[in-house]
């Protein structure tokens, strides 16, 4: 135990230590954090609300019930799963709920900003289902005249569209009109956004999807976990799936934490954060623009972006580290559209802004530095002297 205390202190000392700059991470409030350590935690409850297998379960059917409701509210679905543990979880039930191993998926290439659950050769969906990729035109936005030609030669029966590294908003409409033209289904995978389309920075998928996916911990700011969204006509097929289909008992604590984030984007203080991220992450994308540097898909409109290393001396990789170990700025190195350097290299770096934007003290003034640094490790110039980074954790 007292290990274990040792290295939560430890890891809370580097969180509370470094420039934050990883997409898929955020800060979970003290109200989530409380849900998840509570005594829910105790309490087995496989099958659903009102179908349990196991007594006792009167109270979690509450919080499960209202956590399905939230969602629903908050994302105008008709239901709502919210036992997934996490969004390959839910990503792995759709497709089980819909498809027939072999049949035909297509969506979003890892490389041009997809995801591994949507059809990655190494993932569990590209060994199980046949899938097609599109991906990005010359000027890095999605390609959707190629996803049309692409989903008219191979008939597939469900059109993914989301990304894991993609910063710009994605025309639902559009592709909708060409899932239904060829009778596909349409899923949508927000993980990433599920955050803006919650503050209305983004439009709803669930609009034009049958099924729209999601993680609740990243511009959710929630717990780990995910969930799933869909039409009437797939909720059974797709509690089915979940459970017994997928997984097992569903953890009630984090259900309950996921109620309380929900609870949370609903409030004006949740807009107000979610419009600093996209207005900080814009702002650090034309700064670095200005400075030489190359962005993918030329802009953000979202909360990440994704820079472009291939004319650079530098690899992902190199600058990841270089920016930990020389500034203490957390990114991640990331593939890109044609990317020359393996999976362990890239020669993309992400950028995301949700978790430093919690941080008051974060203002244009930090922005600029920290686009300094970046443009230092990148460029190979000179490393600036920081005034207003080391201030915003005192």
């Amino acid at each position: 135990m007292n290990k274990i205390q040792k290295l939560i202190k430890e890891e809370n000392k580097r969180q509370w230590s470094k420039i934050n700059l990883i997409a898929s991470e955020n800060i979970a409030s003290k109200n989530v954090m409380a849900a998840m350590g509570s005594c829910l935690t105790n309490k087995y409850a496989e099958g659903y609300p009102s179908a349990r297998y196991y007594s006792g379960c009167e109270v979690v059917d509450k919080v499960e019930n209202y956590c399905r409701d939230l969602a629903c509210k908050l994302f105008a679905a008709d239901h709502a799963n919210v036992q997934p543990h996490c969004g390959s979880a839910a990503n792995m039930a759709v497709y089980m709920a819909v498809l027939k191993p072999g049949d035909t998926i297509l969506s979003m290439s890892l490389d041009a900003g997809g995801h591994l659950s949507h059809g990655a050769k190494v993932s569990f969906s590209g060994k199980l289902y046949n899938v097609i990729n599109y991906g990005l035109d010359e000027h890095g936005i999605l390609d959707y005249k190629n996803l049309e030609k692409l989903a008219k030669e191979h008939k597939p029966q469900l059109i993914v569209a989301g990304c894991s590294a993609y910063s710009l908003i994605i025309d639902f409409e559009r592709i909708a009109k060409v899932a239904k033209s060829i009778g596909a289904m349409f899923m949508v995978d927000m993980a990433h956004f599920a955050g803006l389309v919650a503050a209305g920075l983004y439009p709803n998928p669930m609009k034009w999807a049958d099924i729209v996916t999601t993680t609740t911990h990243k511009t959710l700011r929630g717990p780990r976990g995910g969930m799933i969204l869909c039409k009437e006509e797939f909720a059974k097929a797709i509690d089915k799936a979940v459970f017994p289909g997928c997984q097992g008992g569903p953890l009630m604590h984090v259900i309950a934490a996921k109620a309380v984030c929900l609870e949370e984007a609903f409030t004006k203080e949740y807009r107000h954060y979610i419009e600093r991220v996209v207005q900080n992450a814009n702002y650090l994308c034309e700064e670095l623009k200005k400075a030489g540097i190359k962005i993918i898909s030329g802009k953000t409109q979202t909360h990440m972006f994704l820079i472009d290393l291939r004319e650079t001396s530098k690899s992902g990789r190199q600058v990841q580290d270089e920016l930990e170990q020389k500034f203490g700025i957390v990114t991640n190195k990331n593939k890109i559209q044609g990317d020359p350097r393996t999976a362990i290299e890239t020669s993309g770096v992400r950028i995301g802004l949700p978790f430093i934007t919690n941080l008051k003290k974060v203002n244009r003034n930090v922005l600029d530095e920290i686009k300094d640094c970046i443009v230092s490790v990148v460029l190979d110039k000179p490393a600036p002297v920081l005034k207003y980074i080391p201030r915003i954790f005192k």
